[in-house]
């Protein structure tokens, strides 16, 4: 696709979203943050998402807002005959669909491609589910704690001697809508209709990779290891220190030469137990031990500026609001903050930078804003 300076790299594309909560409208942000036109077919009560958060900017629910910016909204209800006569006029003009519904909800709505073929066969239908559109699983409920807990992610998560773990943020949802995007993209730009099938669980074991693959060629079985360590790499986890904790991953032995030497340890270089990686990973715990016990002894802030001008691969474990009002957000320019009637919202940013290109940030439609410019 080609086109101006400054033109959207999806301009021209229009894509109808049936979705609620997370996957699904993460999917259709991202394609509008690159330009696509987005239009969200709302029932009359709105996405859930529009009153999961507490929080409020102006009349924009803050979990919505984070989810749903650049789009336009359309309420109709798919049970009415005349609104499902509406939908379907959008349909002739689409270029994709998504949806994130259980797969019988899908099929009741008339939302796969096998039921949109006949009024437009080149429309690409994205269905994000738990499990897939069939099989027997397929209409089980799913979320993001329990997919975690199913693909092993858990397991595999948070201290030997603790409980299973999910992770802080909402990986797997993220995921999908990322992978969701990906799949729709590519039938898109195919030129052919279809039917794509993303799911949260084929996702997040897609995602395993070479656990998974260490499992599957060598009887590996992944096991949780203290401060996240990495399996193969020592050291590479996390650290306590004197006043917080500090992220260590050294990768290979020119680097751990530096830490040694900057560490004051130089017996570590001729140390066998130390000298080398696979020195190191055969001997894990004695080097944690040392390398533990010296980090204790000075503050996070002090290892960073010790470590990182070293090229080491080194950072403090910041909060949340560290990182968002830390200098590489800043950098970055990663919070954008939007007008909205009486307030600013405040948003993270695309992650997207081209070299012709910016992204808009425009508000979250209001529920059905849209609709009267469709239908009159």
């Amino acid at each position: 696709m080609t086109g101006a300076a400054n033109e959207p790299p999806l301009a021209g594309i229009r894509v109808l979203e049936l979705t609620h909560m997370l996957a699904g409208p993460y999917c259709g942000m991202l394609l509008a943050d690159l330009g696509a036109e987005v239009i969200k077919v709302e029932p009359p009560t709105g996405d859930i998402g529009r009153q999961i958060s507490p929080h409020f900017v102006g009349a924009h629910n803050a979990y919505f807002a984070s989810l749903n910016r650049n789009k336009k909204s359309v309420v109709l209800d798919l049970f009415d005959d005349r609104d499902r006569s509406r939908f379907h006029d959008l349909v002739k003009g689409a270029h994709g669909l998504i949806t994130n519904m259980r797969p019988s909800a899908i099929k009741k709505l008339g939302l796969t491609y096998g039921q949109l073929e006949d009024i437009n066969p080149r429309i690409a239908c994205l269905a994000l589910t738990g499990y897939g559109l069939e099989g027997g699983f397929s209409d089980k409920p799913a979320y993001d704690y329990i997919i975690q807990a199913l693909a092993g992610i858990m397991a595999m998560t948070g201290e030997p001697d603790g409980p299973p773990v999910k992770t802080g943020y909402s990986a797997v949802d993220n995921s999908a809508g990322i992978m969701g995007a990906l799949g729709l993209m590519a039938k898109i730009v195919s030129g052919r209709g279809g039917q794509i099938d993303v799911s949260l669980y084929d996702t997040m074991v897609s995602q395993l990779n070479y656990v998974a693959g260490a499992y599957l060629n060598a009887g590996e079985e992944p096991r949780r290891r203290s401060g996240g360590a990495h399996p193969y790499i020592v050291p590479a986890q996390i650290f306590e220190t004197r006043d917080g904790h500090l992220a260590l991953f050294i990768t290979h032995d020119g680097f751990w030469k530096k830490f040694s030497e900057e560490a004051g340890k130089p017996e570590w270089l001729t140390d066998a137990r130390f000298a080398t990686m696979a020195a190191r990973t055969a001997n894990r715990d004695a080097v944690i031990g040392a390398i533990g016990a010296l980090l204790k002894t000075g503050d996070t802030a002090e290892w960073v500026a010790r470590l990182d001008p070293l090229g080491i691969v080194v950072a403090g474990v910041e909060t949340l609001s560290q990182a968002l009002a830390g200098g590489l957000v800043r950098e970055r320019g990663l919070v954008r903050e939007i007008p909205v009637a009486d307030a600013t919202l405040k948003v993270v940013a695309s992650p997207f930078k081209f070299s012709d290109f910016e992204t808009a940030y425009n508000p979250p439609p209001l529920l059905g804003e849209h609709t009267g410019s469709f239908f009159g």
